[in-house]
């Protein structure tokens, strides 16, 4: 076993000692409480998600209702408890009951129809085993009492828990973010606004275009019946900061956030209710130069100041018993000085950004009846960015993995006007829950004018080659910068969710989606999943799913193939220029062959095919664990070639005289991926609850993105090799130490290996314009970067400002906050290029220790 993995599973071993469950047996009762769970109308609801709680914290049993709407728990002993029951579309409803010496009458717990308002449960619960599709346990579930008590770096919800993410299962923009059920840019509100976050959620129901691993699921607050509100007040100075490796001295960082909500009732019929969120951030960051140039090694700290202030405010109301309507509006501004700055990035190639955007929602429920509900979201947006170069109208001077300098070449504004609609319809029919519906995730304009490279940029292979003025290309961009397009994104799904019998159930799903620029419209997506218990008890359960799953492109994709077509913006490659003039004038421009953007002609919608199976089991009565095998295939990926790129053996010219490089997108890339995954979540010990993963697999793909080119676009026989993301071994952990009324120690940890990265010559050896070509015979991703270790702590203490609990009463919470409390330097960005002077070595690293002060009124 080699070093690297030695101390990842020493660190490891030391953060699981910490944290160590006492399984110990409880005593069990001898006495059962039963009963039946009605709709509205009275008749029997199956499939309801029942819990029977010890208090408001401690979740003694949990199952779901059978055929006949009824429920057993057996073993109870003698005490006060809450049965909470749950069932999609209906009010979540709480009930108390009192377990004296003998077996209590049976309980009738009539669900009524859902509102749009917030209902608050008081439960530490980590989830119980439960035969329900929609249950698995392998889900990443935080709800507003974990992310009050966990170390969220800037309140940055998104950041904290991505780790939890799966890159394999990621489509070609990124991670999916889906708020309140509409698939989004941003969160729209604070993050106090944030009721819960999921992560795999019912990974292959059909309702969604990507996989669980690779979407987040938040839940934002409603109304309540009760005024509430949180104001929180975050601090950081680089007086209470570690100095970063690369950095001379400590960067005079500083940051502040201002955050809250606020929620309650509209008058007095309890009928409407409102919830106002807003943050103001001010930071005064600093990035870190680290460059190699002709006057030596520079090392700079250069102020990029960012900014940012958001505003919500939504009402609900219900009108009647069968219509409730809620409508929100967004407002966000961003602004960011001294972008693009860091590592090789002289300062002289900053640029400004700018960005602001409007969004209005609105969703309607209807409740036909106790069978039939239907739920419409509408959403409409106005979006903003623009980039202004710091050094307008001066070229750019890139020495490849030494220092960037010149301007910046990145002057473009951006706009987008879009619709998003989503509709749903939920059927209760018998053991069936079948929801079916359409989401039109894009309906809108694009609007672009972009003059990015107009001044041009020579790209040098070494510093000798920058002194002897001897570039190996220059490129630049003349033409039309303006742009206007049309989008739409479309999917439609049906799904549905059966008990064929108590200890078993199937989730059968088909989903069909189609995007516009993308002339493949073959892409239905059968879905299926199920769960069994074998035991009668339900402790376990055995689970599993397979799914097809389509990606879409991306706007950027897009964009660059309507804009580069050779004639309304004119993309000029020149390799071995001459220097500093690659022309003797402007006209010249028009003889030099343009290069392209294009689709491949019959290019289809990639897709990834996602199966795995898995077994979970209940520990104790709060907690669980989950072992799942999961792997996924990649088909006709997108990525990138050079059609047109000069022939072998001497690639002194191109093929096509007429045309420079001609970038055609394909969808003929592929990957393949597989994972053990072991998930605890609960109460682990006395103390401690949260939520434990390990993961351990290998990622295998042949390109690294729809914008890749790969070393040879003649030979793509080495570039199957490791995915750039590819991690042998992950430990993540979340979760909080309870120390009684006294404080809560909240902990994130994370352990990850190495990450590959590639070697290359650093030089053009075929001509193509990119330096990206290999030694003959040496693979992609074939070197070894570290791993990485992190531990995030956070110490609060509640002061409550009555008598009251701090759940019943105002209170003021102060906290601190520390971001890799061991100070271990991260390393990142290690150079792979043989022509740099930085060949083996980090240029960059991850932040150093970090502190940061809270403090959090609440009422």
């Amino acid at each position: 076993m080699g070093r690297e993995h030695m101390q990842f599973w020493r660190t490891a071993t030391i953060l699981l000692v910490m944290i160590t469950p006492s399984f110990g047996q409880t005593v069990p009762g001898k006495l059962v409480v039963l009963g039946t769970v009605l709709d509205p109308s009275g008749a029997s609801m199956p499939g309801a998600t029942v819990q029977l709680l010890k208090g408001t914290n401690n979740p003694e049993q949990s199952l779901v209702t059978d055929e006949t709407g009824s429920f057993r728990f057996t073993q109870v002993a003698p005490g006060r408890y809450q049965i909470y029951v749950r069932r999609e579309s209906f009010k979540p409803t709480s009930v108390r009951v009192v377990v004296r010496d003998r077996d209590p009458a049976p309980i009738r717990i009539t669900l009524p129809i859902a509102e749009l308002r917030e209902v608050v449960v008081a439960s530490d619960q980590a989830g119980q085993v439960s035969t329900d599709p929609r249950e698995n346990l392998d889900v990443v579930k935080l709800d507003r009492k974990a992310l009050n008590d966990l170390p969220m770096l800037d309140q940055d919800v998104i950041g904290g828990v991505s780790r939890f993410l799966d890159s394999s299962a990621l489509g070609s923009g990124g991670t999916t973010l889906v708020v309140n059920g509409l698939e989004v840019s941003r969160i729209g509100v604070s993050a106090s606004g944030i009721r819960e976050v999921k992560i795999n959620q019912n990974p292959y129901s059909a309702e969604f275009a990507r996989p669980g691993r690779g979407r987040i699921e938040i839940v934002t607050k409603a109304g309540a019946e009760d005024y509430h509100g949180t104001f929180n007040f975050l601090f950081r100075d680089y007086h209470l900061n570690a100095r970063n490796a690369f950095a001379q001295e400590r960067p005079p960082e500083q940051r502040k956030i201002f955050e809250g909500e606020f929620n309650g009732p509209i008058g007095h019929s309890g009928k409407t209710s409102f919830l106002i969120t807003a943050n103001h951030e001010e930071q005064d960051l600093q990035a870190v130069v680290y460059a190699s140039t002709p006057n030596g090694l520079i090392r700079a700290n250069v102020a990029t100041p960012e900014g940012q202030t958001e505003f919500s405010v939504g009402v609900n109301h219900q009108f009647g018993k069968r219509h409730t309507v809620s409508i929100r509006y967004e407002f966000g501004h961003d602004y960011t000085r001294n972008s693009g700055v860091g590592e090789f990035n002289l300062p002289e190639v900053g640029a400004d950004q700018f960005s602001r955007e409007h969004h209005l929602f609105y969703s309607h429920r209807t409740v036909f009846s106790t069978k039939l509900v239907n739920e419409l979201s509408l959403h409409a947006a106005s979006e903003d960015d623009r980039t202004h170069s710091l050094h307008p109208g001066v070229r750019q001077i890139n020495v490849v993995d030494a220092f960037t300098g010149g301007g910046a070449q990145a002057d473009r504004r951006a706009t987008r006007n879009h619709l998003q609609l989503s509709d749903a319809v939920i059927w209760l029919r018998g053991k069936h829950t079948i929801k079916a519906g359409i989401n039109i995730t894009d309906l809108g304009r694009r609007g672009a004018s972009d003059r990015s490279n107009f001044d041009g940029t020579y790209t040098f292979s070494t510093l000798d080659d920058y002194l002897r003025g001897t570039p190996f290309s220059f490129q630049s961009n003349r033409g039309d910068p303006h742009l206007a397009y049309w989008q739409t994104v479309f999917g439609a799904f049906v799904q549905d969710d059966f008990r064929l019998r108590p200890n078993l159930s199937l989730g059968l799903g088909l989903r069909y989606d189609l995007q516009k620029h993308i002339p493949d419209h073959n892409n239905v997506s059968p879905r299926m999943s199920f769960a069994y218990s074998p035991d009668r008890k339900r402790k376990t359960v055995f689970r599993g799913g397979a799914g097809f799953f389509y990606d879409r492109t991306s706007d950027g994709a897009i964009g660059d193939a309507l804009r580069y077509d050779g004639q309304r913006l004119r993309q000029v490659l020149i390799t071995d220029p001459s220097y500093p003039n690659p022309w003797s004038s402007a006209a010249n421009l028009l003889l030099i062959p343009p290069s392209v953007v294009r689709f491949a002609p019959g290019i289809r919608s990639p897709y990834t095919v996602q199966y795995g199976v898995g077994v979970e089991r209940q520990l104790r009565k709060s907690t669980t664990l989950a072992v799942n095998c999961v792997e996924i295939r990649g088909v006709k990926l997108f990525r990138s070639r050079d059609i047109n790129a000069p022939l072998p053996p001497y690639y002194s010219q191109r093929p096509d005289q007429t045309m420079g490089r001609v970038r055609q997108i394909e969808s003929s890339a592929s990957s393949r991926s597989r994972s053990l995954e072991i998930l605890f979540r609960g109460n682990l010990s006395r103390f401690f609850n949260g939520t434990i993963q390990y993961m351990t697999g290998r990622a295998y793909n042949n390109a690294s993105g729809i914008n890749s080119l790969p070393a040879n676009s003649y030979d793509l026989s080495g570039e199957w090799s490791r995915a750039d993301f590819d991690e042998r071994h992950r430990f993540n952990m979340l979760g909080a130490f309870k120390a009684g009324e006294l404080f809560t120690f909240g902990v994130s940890a994370s352990l990850t290996s190495g990450r590959p990265y590639s070697l290359t010559l650093g030089r053009d050896m075929n001509h193509d314009g990119n330096a990206n070509d290999r030694p003959p015979g040496v693979r992609r991703n074939s070197l070894q970067g570290p791993g990485s270790a992190t531990l995030d702590l956070r110490w609060s203490k509640d002061l409550p400002l009555t008598k009251k609990k701090k759940e019943d009463g105002p209170a003021v919470t102060i906290a601190l906050n520390v971001f890799n409390v061991l100070n271990r330097v991260n390393y990142a960005g290690y150079v792979g290029n043989l022509s740099s002077p930085f060949f083996g070595q980090p240029v960059a690293a991850r932040p150093a220790r970090r502190m940061q002060l809270a403090l959090k009124f609440e009422f």
